[in-house]
């Protein structure tokens, strides 16, 4: 009934004497039977359940009793009005005088209209997400997943997918920073979480060939305190002074990297940050046997000694290619010394070789893609990131590709699949089998050399 109620009757009671709620109830039966006729009789409109149940409360002091009443109806409103003015023809409650009052009669279903309104105006006030989401913060919502659904966890520590199977790992401060090392694509960090280095970490130490990637703060010279007691450390690189790990981009996170310094050139200083940031990456002085040769030098030599010089060209002059391990295959450099304006010849002529090519496209930021053919002369070039469909799509295979972007396996598989010769990228990423057929090179592994007369 009270699903179906339309209105509600309430009203007062009050009585000259003690009485009770059985004395209210059988008093409303009682004297209202007969009054208004058979289709009004209160008995059968119970029945009917067209009357619901009659709620009374009623209290006694000082030998009188007041109370109220509900009752609850599903008639129209003609009806429920007459009922309710028979109820005030009541005299009598048991034994005692009194009076029965009609308070109001409530229309349900405006209260729940108003309830509905009300209701109404919360969602649209809160309901709805007027947010709209810019491209570019779209764009980093899904990095950003991609991100947290790369970074795993060693020992309970966050860590890069790499760190259970590499050969070399990076130790860097938190959380953050393992992300940021993700988002540049090098998957071999794992985090200390603070200046209490955990014994997994100090324990990975030992079987590995170890960077310490730190903060330029004092946070980082704290925590490379404590690893340089425990643990068993290589190399040592600083984020610049007063920046952290996660702050830096692209460049600068590799250029730290690069900058690093062997551990026994710096573990006896007082000061070995600012120790670190005075070599500039350059604890010792590079082996003369190391200075850079022309990528087409080396393309024109022994196709069968080629996949070896091709790994000596890979490693930086600075530092043993051991210790580099998973962080030169994403190291990147911002450029080679070389100035774009002066590489080539001309600016009529256009570059004359690889190295200029890279020099235009790659250190000129242009993020795109040239396809060259064994002249060096352009067959194609488009935008870096459709680089796979583009050489998918080519006619013509070419024989070297110039990429500002970051070489992957999956376009190594694809330049070995269709015969390109060579890659020259911004940096190289990870790499789990490497076709020798496939020169690849970062751009700052190779030089410049004057065009031929």
């Amino acid at each position: 009934m009270e699903d179906t109620s339309k209105y509600h009757i309430h009203a007062n009671v009050t009585a000259d004497g003690v009485v009770e709620r059985s004395d209210v109830v059988g008093a409303i039966f009682g004297q209202t039977e007969g009054l208004l006729g058979d289709e009004l009789d209160l008995r059968d409109l119970r029945q009917s359940q067209k009357v619901g149940r009659i709620d009374v409360e009623i209290t006694s002091t000082k030998g009188q009793s007041h109370g109220t009443l509900t009752i609850a109806t599903s008639l129209d409103k003609v009806e429920t009005a007459t009922l309710a003015a028979s109820l005030e023809t009541i005299t009598r409650v048991g034994p005692c005088r009194a009076s029965l009052e009609v308070r109001e009669i409530e229309d349900v279903r405006t209260a729940k209209r108003k309830e509905v309104v009300d209701r109404a105006k919360e969602l649209l006030r809160t309901g709805f997400d007027d947010s709209m989401m810019t491209s570019e913060e779209i764009l980093a919502e899904v990095r950003q997943h991609v991100r947290v659904e790369d970074i795993t966890e060693y020992e309970g520590l966050p860590a890069g997918p790499r760190v259970t199977d590499s050969d070399a790992i990076i130790v860097v401060e938190g959380r953050s920073d393992v992300l940021t090392l993700l988002k540049y694509g090098v998957k071999n960090a794992i985090a200390v979480e603070g200046t209490n280095v955990p014994d997994a970490v100090a324990e990975l130490t030992r079987h590995r060939t170890v960077t310490v990637f730190l903060d330029g703060d004092r946070g980082g010279d704290l925590i490379f305190e404590e690893l340089s007691q425990v643990g068993d450390i290589d190399y040592v690189a600083f984020a610049p002074a007063g920046e952290s790990v996660e702050e830096l981009d692209h460049h600068q996170l590799f250029a730290a990297l690069r900058n690093k310094v062997r551990y026994d050139s710096v573990s006896g200083l007082n000061e070995p940050r600012e120790a670190v940031a005075a070599t500039d990456g350059s604890a010792t002085p590079a082996p003369p046997a190391s200075s850079p040769r022309t990528i087409d030098e080396e393309s024109s030599s022994d196709p069968q000694t080629g996949s070896n010089r091709q790994a000596d060209a890979t490693r930086s002059s600075g530092a043993d290619s051991s210790a580099a391990g998973e962080t030169e295959s994403a190291t990147e450099t911002d450029s080679s010394g070389a100035d774009p304006a002066t590489a080539e010849s001309s600016v009529d002529e256009g570059p004359q070789t690889v190295y200029g090519h890279g020099t235009v496209v790659i250190a000129g930021d242009t993020d795109q893609v040239r396809f060259l053919d064994a002249d060096g002369d352009v067959l194609e070039e488009a935008p870096a990131s459709d680089v796979y469909d583009a050489l998918e799509a080519t006619e013509t295979v070419p024989t070297t590709i110039v990429l500002d972007e970051i070489l992957d396996q999956r376009l190594l598989d694809l330049a070995a699949d269709r015969g390109v010769d060579r890659i020259v990228a911004r940096s190289l990423g990870q790499f789990t089998k490497r076709p020798t057929a496939v020169q690849v090179h970062a751009v700052d592994d190779i030089a410049d050399t004057p065009p031929t007369e």
